[in-house]
């Protein structure tokens, strides 16, 4: 295992950090993580030298947070730094704070919780918190001995990232989203530089854009590839563009399998800063180019929106229809969604009553019942059918 800076702070990360957030299931129910399957990964993974763990208290509907304080016992919680989340989504007032704190505690087995991020902040959010006056509290806790140290998670503008950065002289580090076809989206390269000339740790999720850049791409993009996949796996070659930059302190990766435990590992043990040469960095250029207009919708199955009052199955329909444009099959789209082995009548997007609940926590801003029409009118009467993909939507609508 390789180990980076993190900020500031007088001790190394590892590489890849464990992302409890797509754990192995025993069904389709996000809830019902396979447990056994699932702290053997976590443990073979600190086994191995990863030594940053990330979780949530919405993950998993809940139980992503016990499973890691399980698989955290046997002496496992000494070898990592834990990180959770006070989810901005689910807070209702500044009771909350302790309330969940305590909750926290109990699901994960612990006392202290090495790095606590404000989750999921964007404009609104973040000043809603601050208002109630987060920072304070958090400072108290930190004194307590509760939390080691603060951060926060992020999905919004890059000003907007600026300005939470530059309110608070504390931060000790920050997560973002942020992969090659993200570099400038969100807080994108601009924030990873300013974030790091503040000396914040940098910890980045959706390495993989929730999976996307592990698939096989069209003929577009396999063409742009060239023979570069024969030489390094494409998720190699998605974390070895982030892990060439120094600034970089852990990738996050929601592993599902153990192969995938594994294969991580080997990558991180051979990642370095500057690794890439320039004629990778060309390939890069030209992949992203031809990813562009491919996958209509930047959806990255973070399941925020879920569940949908309604029992709409928002970022599986999101994923039928990217894979459509980004497989280069019309006709896949509509089998997915509904053949005989695609969606569930009920989970199809002709259910959406417009309530707007999805809106409030979507990170990337996706204007979804107006995209779940579209997307119904295109794989149930548009002109895939005929061979011919449907039109993208336009986010100008």
């Amino acid at each position: 295992m390789q180990y980076r800076n993190f900020g500031k702070l007088e001790w190394k990360v590892s590489a890849l950090g464990f992302g409890a957030m797509r754990l192995p299931l025993l069904d389709q129910n996000p809830a019902h993580i396979d447990e056994p399957k699932a702290i053997r990964m976590i443990r073979y993974a600190i086994d191995n030298g990863v030594n940053y763990l990330d979780t949530a208290f919405p993950y998993h509907m809940g139980n992503s947070e016990k499973l890691v304080g399980k698989a955290l016992q046997d002496g496992y919680r000494s070898k990592i730094r834990l990180a959770t989340k006070l989810s901005s989504f689910m807070i209702r007032s500044p009771q909350d704070f302790d309330r969940y704190l305590e909750a926290q505690f109990k699901r994960l087995q612990t006392s202290q919780i090495d790095f606590y991020l404000l989750h999921s902040l964007n404009a609104s959010s973040w000043s809603q918190l601050r208002d109630w006056k987060v920072l304070p509290w958090a400072e108290k806790k930190i004194r307590e001995g509760k939390i080691g140290y603060l951060g926060f998670s992020f999905h919004d503008e890059f000003a907007v990232f600026k300005s939470i950065l530059d309110y608070y002289d504390n931060w000790t580090f920050c997560q973002i989203q942020y992969n090659y076809l993200d570099a400038n989206r969100q807080a994108g390269r601009r924030g990873v530089e300013y974030a790091a000339a503040k000396g914040l740790g940098i910890v980045v999720m959706e390495p993989l854009r929730g999976g996307q850049l592990a698939k096989k791409p069209s003929v577009i993009v396999n063409r742009a590839w060239g023979d570069a996949a024969a030489k390094k796996s494409r998720v190699e070659w998605a974390f070895q563009w982030l892990w060439n930059q120094p600034e970089i302190s852990t990738v996050l990766s929601g592993m599902s399998e153990m192969k995938q435990v594994v294969d991580n590992v080997i990558y991180a043990s051979r990642s370095r800063p500057g690794i890439l040469t320039t004629q990778d960095l060309a390939l890069f250029t030209r992949i992203i180019r031809a990813y562009e207009n491919l996958a209509p919708i930047p959806c990255t199955a973070c399941r925020y929106c879920q569940p949908c009052p309604h029992n709409v199955a928002i970022p599986d329909i999101f994923r039928i229809y990217n894979e459509m444009f980004t497989a280069d099959d019309p006709g896949y789209g509509s089998f997915a969604y509904a053949g005989p082995q695609g969606l569930k009548e009920e989970q199809r997007a002709n259910n959406c009553q417009e309530c707007g609940e999805c809106l409030q926590v979507c990170p990337q801003k996706i204007p979804i019942p107006a995209l779940l029409k579209k997307i119904h009118h295109d794989l149930t009467a548009g002109d895939h059918a005929s061979g011919q993909p449907p039109a993208p939507p336009s986010f100008e609508e």
